[in-house]
């Protein structure tokens, strides 16, 4: 059975996730945006056995610390989607804007497309490409535990910020609506930021998706 975590890192208070297999302790981090003390502190505490990187999108409150676990930790580095190379490109301006410790630049092992999956022992998850918040932001969903992993793409009661360089609204919305929601209404989604929720509640009661 898969497992999860979901560790508040960066002054954003990101949603990272552990996530991990529970018979062989396999497990990857998804969207180490920084504090990675504080992550991998739970990767000692549960004796996992960290293995890989994976990422929504590459803002820095997401994806920061990533170059630096990679090259600590010998870890390849799965996703975003190839329309997040300008969000990467621009790892170091980001640190600056936002005032984060400087973040380097790195090249994902492997870029991740819709439909792609992602093996973590023996579990599959399936990668959806949902862009709208980023060019390049996919999902990561297991219907085993009927989860997703979100990123920015929706939030319980909101939905992620379009005015970043390359952010559109209407393609946001039609992410969630044909990409989300066939996931299922009793299927529990991490967001990036903020508390858990189901996406049947969001269809009910979200300002900016109720009723889609």
């Amino acid at each position: 059975m898969l497992q999860y975590q979901t560790i508040p890192v960066t002054p954003f208070q990101q949603n990272c996730s552990l996530i991990w297999d529970d018979q062989t302790q396999q497990a990857a981090v998804i969207d180490p945006g920084g504090d990675l003390d504080l992550i991998l502190a739970e990767v000692e505490q549960r004796q996992l056995k960290l293995e890989q990187i994976w990422l929504t999108h590459a803002h820095i409150d997401h994806a920061g610390g990533t170059a630096v676990l990679a090259r600590n930790l010998n870890l390849p580095i799965v996703g975003p989607h190839p329309g997040d190379q300008f969000w990467i490109d621009r790892l170091s301006d980001q640190g600056r804007m936002f005032q984060f410790p400087e973040a380097e630049v790195f090249t994902p092992t492997r870029w991740l497309a819709d439909g792609d999956t992602v093996m973590l022992g023996s579990h599959t998850l399936n990668v959806r490409h949902c862009p709208g918040h980023t060019p390049g932001h996919v999902v990561f969903h297991s219907p085993e535990i009927k989860r997703a992993f979100v990123g920015d793409v929706l939030f319980a009661g909101s939905i992620g910020r379009t005015d970043f360089p390359q952010g559109d609204h209407d393609t946001l919305i039609a992410s969630i609506t044909q990409r989300l929601w066939p996931m299922g209404n009793d299927t529990v989604f991490i967001p990036g930021h903020g508390p858990e929720s189901t996406f049947g509640r969001e269809r009910l009661s979200n300002p900016y998706v109720g009723g889609t």
